[in-house]
């Protein structure tokens, strides 16, 4: 057993977080650690890896296990290089390899052959620290930095670029980058797909694969968990239960779990309110007074189930439309993206594709190809022109990943009035609680909020458009599984036109009926979901290479 933990408790403020959390890992499991933003599943990690305490239970970690914890902030040294940052990971390799140089000095100098048994003395000791040093692989270490920063797409970087001048997402790759070259016995990632192009997730993919160590993973990339563990823990009202296999196979399993809970929770509700009707009804009496008491404290006694969570995802979202746009939505030819307000560098040209009613576009490519920037031009566009050419009766909603145009100020219903002012409060209120913002949140303000919260409340105002052209911009950033799933069902019985740019490949797989890839000469059009453009993508590769061979 690698780790085990035994009924671990974690309160903030008086508020418990986890509650009697037990969880058994094998050497070289593969786990994945799933639930709604705010389960406590960060706090957890954090428990593991020895960064925060714990209030009550007990964790046993096998005795020299080696920890590479991934935080979601990166922990980096802002004032190194990549390269030092890097380097700094075979800190004694770089000291061992020192005294080697050292040691080679002291054998080139003549003096040192007068003494034979000293001179053999330092022959031992550079022998011995020199098969260490080769069965430590340090004479490999450059080549492994190399090749884990050009997996991380570092590849057009220099690495004497320093961390302070790199984005937050760089920032991200690179402390991921850093523990796999640790190669830790545990490796504990807390959303190491964030940020990643699906280039960069492909390539980690397959390196977890052959990763030899045990893996302990948060993560909200469905495709990335289906991929990569063998069982699912899941922190539901702060306690944690096992599930065997990927993720698919838990949601599986979670379903019909929960079809039995919610029998027996209506079960208990009905005979809950019959107990209920019997005290009210006899407990003045006097013949009945006795027996109606005894009812009350058999009640008291009754452990209550709590309503299920997945009876909320019977919640019924839409995206409503006010008018249908005419059958050809929007012609795109020859639009040039600049990377400067002078458009004098160019990013990509020739950039041609349409849209027709219905359609449900995937815009896929690396980070910073111009994916954004093309979603703006289009959105701020919205007048024909020779390059982009909108249908007639189009109206656009867009959705911004940076949530930019929400009122930091502003409570989140004050928010939503003030942008719809025409809408009853009631309904307001109604889809904000489809979205899991109940009661007193609603009076939340938007600078408190959470990135998910955010996303959520964005997505709100999305569904009050009721546009029938969606731009979105990564709308499942920030978002957890179960709010994920709701987004799906909701986009796949839109009845409009979307164009999304998204990372999620089991988004992407769901809800896209084409796929765009942006290149810098242009853009591709694959028809299908994301499972048919890499099959088609793998039968091209194929093509070239027999063609490659036929000319040689």
């Amino acid at each position: 057993m690698l780790l085990q933990l035994n009924g671990i408790d974690k309160y903030y403020s008086g508020e418990q977080i986890l509650s009697n959390i037990s969880m058994k890992i094998e050497a070289g499991e593969r786990v994945g650690l799933v639930g709604v933003n705010g389960a406590g599943k960060s706090t957890l990690l954090k428990i593991i890896a020895g960064e925060i305490p714990y209030d009550n239970g007990e964790i046993h970690i096998k005795k020299e296990t080696k920890i590479g914890y991934l935080r979601q902030d990166s922990g980096l040294r802002d004032k190194l290089t990549i390269w030092n940052e890097m380097m700094s990971v075979f800190d004694h390799l770089l000291q061992v390899e020192k005294e080697l140089r050292e040691l080679e000095g002291m054998m080139a100098n003549p003096a040192s052959m007068t003494d034979s048994n000293e001179y053999e003395k330092t022959m031992n000791r550079y022998a011995n620290k020199s098969d260490w040093f080769m069965q430590n692989d340090g004479y490999e270490k450059e080549a492994k930095i190399h090749r884990i920063l050009n997996g991380m797409g570092f590849s057009d970087i220099s690495t004497s670029t320093q961390i302070n001048t790199l984005s937050g997402g760089q920032k991200t790759r690179l402390a991921l980058a850093k523990i796999l070259l640790q190669q830790p016995d545990l490796l504990i990632l807390d959303e190491p797909t964030n940020h990643l192009d699906l280039q960069t997730l492909t390539w980690l993919e397959n390196y977890l694969h052959s990763f030899v160590g045990t893996i302990l993973i948060v993560s909200h990339d469905r495709y990335f968990l289906d991929s990569l563990v063998s069982s699912i823990y899941e922190i539901e009202r702060t306690e944690a239960r096992r599930y065997v296999g990927n993720y698919s196979k838990y949601v599986e399993s979670k379903e019909k779990d929960q079809e039995i809970l919610s029998k027996k929770y209506v079960k208990q509700q009905e005979d809950i309110a019959k107990m209920e009707n019997y005290i009210q009804r006899n407990i003045v009496r006097a013949t009945s007074s006795k027996s109606a008491k005894n009812k009350r404290k058999q009640l008291e006694r009754i452990i209550r189930i709590d309503k299920p969570l997945g009876d909320l995802k019977k919640t019924k979202l839409s995206f409503p439309i006010e008018k249908k746009s005419h059958k050809e939505v929007i012609d795109v030819k020859d639009l040039a993206l600049f990377a400067d307000k002078d458009n004098s560098y160019s990013l990509i040209k020739n950039i041609t594709f349409q849209m027709h009613r219905g359609d449900k576009v995937a815009l896929i490519g690396p980070n910073g190809i111009g994916k954004s920037t093309l979603i703006k031009k289009l959105v701020n566009n919205t007048l024909t022109s020779e390059e982009i050419k909108w249908g007639n009766e189009v109206k656009i909603g867009y959705y911004d990943q940076e949530q930019a145009t929400l009122n930091s100020r502003e409570s989140i219903l004050q928010e939503v009035w003030t942008k719809f002012p025409h809408e009853e409060e009631a309904k307001i209120r109604t889809i904000l609680g489809n979205f899991l913002f109940n009661g007193e949140d609603v009076f939340k303000k938007i600078s408190a909020l959470s990135g998910g919260e955010k996303a959520r409340v964005a997505l709100t105002e999305l569904m009050l458009e009721k546009a029938n052209v969606l731009l979105l911009d990564e709308p499942t950033n920030h978002l957890d599984l179960f709010t994920k799933e709701i987004l799906e069902t909701a986009l796949l019985n839109y009845e409009g036109t979307i164009f999304f740019i998204s990372h999620d490949r089991y988004f992407i797989n769901k809800v896209a009926t084409r796929i765009l890839e942006l290149q810098p000469t242009g853009v591709t059009n694959y028809n299908g979901n994301y499972d048919d453009y890499i099959r088609s993508k793998s039968h091209s590769k194929k093509v070239e290479s027999i063609d490659s061979s036929n000319r040689k």
